[in-house]
């Protein structure tokens, strides 16, 4: 019986090591799902190949893999389930990669993955990756649980519920963040800039399905058109084009693409929006193998657009989102906002036969002149930040702030209640008399006792007003100087 078992081991390894052979491929980015950029015939080319150049070195390598099986099925103290061992085997070896996107995907992991290419499933509604070996958020999606309890790209996970998240993968971390519509799950979050930990509550719905959103504004007279992206999911080239040519028919003067939180997707959807802006004669995307050759992808479009275009991104702007940033900007529009997320990479989702899948790594993509971003991102032609409200985090008044106290939580607070419009005095944490005076105030507009002092109670409205705030896209100055440069 533990020979049989052994060799069902050595099968699935070997499967692993020599190359996935028969395997289909899905290419993705900053989401775990994302679909093909070679076919899987030139997958197979490639790794048959590889079989054959390695099989001699590689086979008494699985040996070592079989006798260690065997060892521990005859000779551990307790019983180990065959399944915990090939899967513990596989993610070891993934391990030893030391990548972020590289991982072994379980059955249950696998239908995530389907659900999040159809754009539909249910959790807190953020994209997260492993950063240093700390679950952190890449950034969450409009109108979800995350963005509406003010989670913000680059913020880590420490504990969820409590229980820490340290020794877990990337998938194990988010199977305990995500679960069913209307449970709830306590997250602890370390932001930077942001000296002790804090925690953020979330209700799990179900995530929006809708990627695009559309508006116009008049500018100097010139009808403008603003594209929201929010992901790059199955429908979103659909989508895209749709209400791009919406926007055509009302005859609009310039359009603005907005993709600032939008952590990626599916790359065809990358490719089929960019389609309809960069002309044939120049590539708007190039792949690099593990062999430094490089494939350059091309549109039919034989001319740009007649009016200006400007795209906005900021730091949870990742993958599919800089690929759209960085070919536009190359064809030399306008990138207004923050230096994005910097991911450059492109991962294949390789089914194992069972059910189960490996995510690997497998090439880089370049921009249209061949830079690569990973790690740096792309850095936009006008730089503009937000006000400071949009960088402040939860409230943490366990215990009342009040009159002559001074903490990092009460300037916080501080910039909160100005961008409230309640003028606290001051921002440095020392709770003056005027900034009493700025929370009486606040009380009074809000039917709440005037006492002067921030319980839990007022940080909660205080936190809630202005998380709808910047919601409302109230004092968006990024949008402001997108809008104001367009027609420069």
């Amino acid at each position: 019986m533990n020979l049989k078992k052994s060799h069902i081991a050595l099968i699935l390894v070997a499967a692993l090591l020599l190359g996935f052979a028969g395997a289909y491929a899905g290419v993705q980015f900053a989401q775990p799902e994302e679909p093909e950029i070679q076919s899987s015939n030139q997958l197979q080319n490639k790794t048959a190949k590889d079989v054959e150049e390695d099989q001699s070195e590689q086979s008494g390598d699985l040996n070592k893999i079989t006798q260690s099986y065997g060892l521990i099925k005859q000779n551990y103290l307790e019983d180990v389930d065959d399944t915990q061992l090939i899967e513990g085997a596989i993610e070891g070896m993934l391990s030893t990669l030391e990548d972020p996107h590289t991982s072994y995907m379980d059955l249950e992991t696998v239908s995530q993955f389907n659900d999040q290419i159809e754009s539909s499933f249910e959790g807190i509604g953020a994209e997260v990756s492993m950063v240093n070996g700390l679950v952190t958020i890449v950034a969450p999606i409009k109108d979800s649980p995350a963005e509406k309890a003010g989670l913000r790209p680059n913020d880590q996970v420490l504990t969820v519920d409590g229980e820490g998240l340290e020794g877990l993968n990337l998938n194990e971390a988010v199977a305990k963040i995500r679960g069913e519509k209307g449970s709830e799950v306590v997250l602890q979050i370390q932001r930077s800039g942001v000296t002790e930990a804090f925690d953020v509550t979330i209700v799990r719905d179900e995530i929006p399905v809708e990627t695009v959103y559309s508006r116009t504004e008049t500018i100097d007279g010139k009808l403008t058109g603003i594209l929201e992206v929010t992901n790059f999911s199955e429908n979103t080239s659909t989508e895209f084009e749709e209400q791009l040519t919406a926007l055509e028919n009302e005859e609009i003067e310039g359009l603005v693409i907005d993709v600032r939180g939008n952590p990626g997707g599916l790359l065809n959807v990358a490719e089929e929006i960019l389609a309809l802006f960069v002309p044939k004669d120049i590539p708007y995307l190039q792949i690099e193998d593990s062999n430094g050759e490089k494939e350059k992808y091309y549109s039919q479009l034989d001319e740009q657009k007649e009016y200006p275009i400007s795209v906005l991104i900021n730091e949870g702007s990742a993958s599919a989102s800089e690929i759209l940033a960085v070919a536009l900007k190359e064809l030399g529009y306008d990138i207004v906002g923050e230096t994005s997320y910097g991911k450059g990479t492109v991962q294949q989702a390789v089914p194992l036969g069972d059910g189960s899948s490996i995510k690997l790594t497998t090439f880089k993509w370049l921009s249209p002149n061949g830079e690569w971003i990973n790690e740096t991102g792309v850095e936009p032609t006008i730089e503009e930040k937000q006000p400071d409200y949009y960088y402040t985090y939860p409230i943490q008044a366990e215990e009342p702030f009040t009159y002559d106290q001074t903490a990092e939580a009460i300037a916080n607070m501080q910039v909160m209640l100005s961008g409230l419009g309640y003028d606290s005095g001051r921002t440095d944490g020392y709770f003056s008399e005027e900034t009493k005076t700025a929370v009486s105030e606040f009380q009074i507009d809000n039917d709440l006792d005037s006492t002067g002092e921030v319980n839990q109670e007022t940080a909660g409205l205080i936190e809630t007003q202005i998380i709808e705030k910047m919601r409302n896209g109230e004092d968006d100055q990024q949008l402001e100087t997108a809008l104001e440069e367009l027609y420069q």
